[in-house]
């Protein structure tokens, strides 16, 4: 089984470092094959909405970067993980960035689900979803925001299943450990 971790720390920002370790050792203990991407290091640049990646090239984006790289891993692995610190509810700008460049891994075309007008896959599996959020401090409102995010862009990505949850950053990894396996329990990972 194979997990990709989309770090979006900002520049300068190490906080996600202990969640990513924590991360990275229970996705080991369950004998997963982990590809990280700390997105803020790598040559990613915005999607410009040219629709190449539908008319020209179908499935690749044409701009030749590290989008490219994060789409075919995001794609062929079983499980990703969003990581990133919760901006008003949201992901950080790296994030937001890398999973614009994404929208390749869509069919141009649309489908109802659930009554809503969404893309119709391209491919015939995605992976799960989990996104991991991290606050300063305990804040509700933007902790119901980003869950619901995870939720709307699992539906956009076709997603089997998807979890997720944000995390006070309290400086200590216990609670967090206990989280973490909490949330790959929710998602029967084994």
């Amino acid at each position: 089984m194979k997990a990709v971790i989309l770090n979006g720390a900002l520049s300068g920002d190490q906080s996600l470092d202990r969640v990513q370790e924590v991360l990275m050792a229970e996705l080991k203990t369950r004998c997963w094959e982990v590809e990280p991407f700390l997105l803020n290091s790598l040559d990613i640049k915005y999607c410009t909405g040219c629709f190449g990646c539908w008319m020209q090239t179908p499935g690749v984006c044409i701009i030749p970067d590290a989008g490219q790289e994060i789409a075919k891993a995001f794609i062929q692995s079983d499980l990703v993980i969003f990581l990133t610190p919760v901006t008003f509810g949201g992901y950080s700008s790296e994030l937001k960035k890398a999973l614009d460049r994404i929208i390749c891994i869509l069919s141009p075309f649309f489908m109802k689900v659930g009554g809503e007008i969404h893309h119709r896959p391209r491919y015939e599996r995605y992976p799960r979803l989990m996104g991991v959020g991290l606050l300063p401090r305990e804040d509700v409102e933007s902790g119901r925001v980003f869950n619901t995010l995870v939720e709307r862009n699992a539906i956009n990505w076709h997603a089997p299943a998807y979890v997720s949850k944000v995390l006070p950053d309290t400086g200590g990894v216990d609670g967090m450990r206990e989280d973490i396996k909490e949330l790959f329990s929710q998602l029967e990972v084994a």
